[in-house]
């Protein structure tokens, strides 16, 4: 098989992943969230608490990838992963109870980790093995094709279906997404060396630069995860814009789909810190374009910007973590996940507290571009940290 087409098969893999472990397994939630408090009866506090134990599984998942060292095990465990995402998603039409919603929401957050950071961690580690450039955004374009996706098909589906039906044909097509995300991706090779030869070394950074980048890193999860949750139906109660919500989200995958490859090209050019940072900026925009501005073209402008970004932060700062760590990505990548996952667990929890306080979820979007701020000025400082550690490794390696 030609290089080429080997690789487009590699990438294939994980984004059909992608689409399955964060599209169905854990995205669709979103826009079936307003239909399940009106069919079901899911009470707005339930809401949020789900979400919450969704993120709480991620990053259950996270700490254990950050934990495992083992190519062999990575790769046996992300391909259960991908299998138990199809069972927690049957599982939400099978019941109305809300403890199994409970276990099912944390259960399809575990694979979701497994698919997004051990599967991203074989596939960077195949490219860099064949020699191919070490940038992910082809393979994360899977996270925008799942969110637009999850969007488009409730938007049509509500038509006809009601929730619980809508649930089964989510587990009908992840069922259809397991088979070549399976079977495209090939067994992982544990040599230490590339194919032509290159030792494949590790680079880590200094611990005053994970610090800050973990910190930073933790107030992009807080800024992202209040909208990406909440969006359908913040937008829904916004002044005109009742049942336009599902476009907001419908917008947020589509500004997604290309994003990473984008930022790719843009870190390219810039570098990747002043390409987290510019992201960052846009994202705040993102975040306040509905309130500041509102109507609907702010408020599609404005998820437009969000799903360009946030993934875009996502893919740089793991597409880093493998720079660092060749050979074993997803130890980084699970540490970085882990204070953005924190985030995501704190978000949701605080945003329904607050929302059930003051009836409305704007509060939360206020709160997250202010953290957004905070993580903006704490990338600007690891510019800094960044050349200070360059001049001394520089000094280090010096002949005396």
């Amino acid at each position: 098989m030609s290089q080429q087409r080997e690789r487009f098969k590699v990438l294939s893999a994980g984004i059909f992943s992608l689409i399955l472990v964060l599209g169905v397994a854990r995205f669709a939630y979103t826009p079936l969230l307003p239909l399940m408090q009106q069919q079901a009866g899911l009470g707005i506090a339930e809401a949020g608490w789900l979400a919450a134990l969704n993120y709480a599984g991620y990053l259950s998942g996270a700490l254990i990838a950050s934990l495992i060292s083992d190519l062999v095990l990575k790769d046996k465990l992300y391909r259960i992963g991908l299998v138990v995402a199809v069972l927690s998603t049957v599982v939400m039409g099978l019941t109305t109870d809300v403890t199994i919603w409970a276990l099912s929401r944390f259960i399809a957050g575990l694979s979701s980790a497994a698919g997004m950071l051990l599967g991203t961690g074989l596939i960077l580690n195949w490219l860099i093995r064949h020699n191919h450039r070490s940038e992910l955004g082809i393979h994360f374009a899977g996270i925008g094709i799942g969110i637009a996706g999850c969007a488009a098909a409730v938007g049509i589906m509500s038509h006809w279906l009601d929730w619980r039906e809508q649930w089964f044909a989510f587990t009908a097509i992840g069922c259809l997404l397991l088979i070549p995300a399976l079977s495209w991706l090939p067994a992982p090779d544990t040599s230490g060396v590339t194919k032509t030869g290159q030792v494949m070394q590790d680079k880590p950074p200094s611990p005053l630069f994970m610090r800050l980048f973990m910190a930073a890193y933790f107030c992009a999860g807080f800024g992202y995860v209040i909208s990406a949750t909440f969006i359908v139906a913040i937008v829904n109660q916004l002044p005109g814009l009742a049942g336009q919500g599902n476009l907001a989200f419908l917008a947020i995958g589509i500004g997604a789909a290309p994003a990473c490859f984008n930022w790719d090209l843009i870190a390219r050019k810039t570098g990747d810190l002043n390409a987290l940072i510019l992201a960052a900026i846009l994202q705040i925009i993102g975040i306040l374009l509905p309130f500041m501005i509102g109507g609907l073209f702010a408020t599609l402008l404005g998820a437009l910007l969000f799903g360009g970004t946030f993934i875009g932060m996502v893919s740089l700062v793991l597409t880093m973590a493998g720079r660092y760590y060749p050979t074993r990505p997803a130890k980084m990548m699970g540490k970085m996940t882990l204070s953005y996952g924190a985030a995501q667990i704190i978000g949701p929890a605080v945003t329904g507290w607050i929302g059930a306080r003051s009836g409305s979820y704007a509060a939360g979007l206020y709160m997250a571009a202010a953290v957004m701020v905070v993580g903006t000025l704490l990338l600007m400082v690891l510019k800094v940290v960044e050349k200070r550690d360059a001049s001394a490794a520089l000094q280090a390696s010096a002949p005396h």
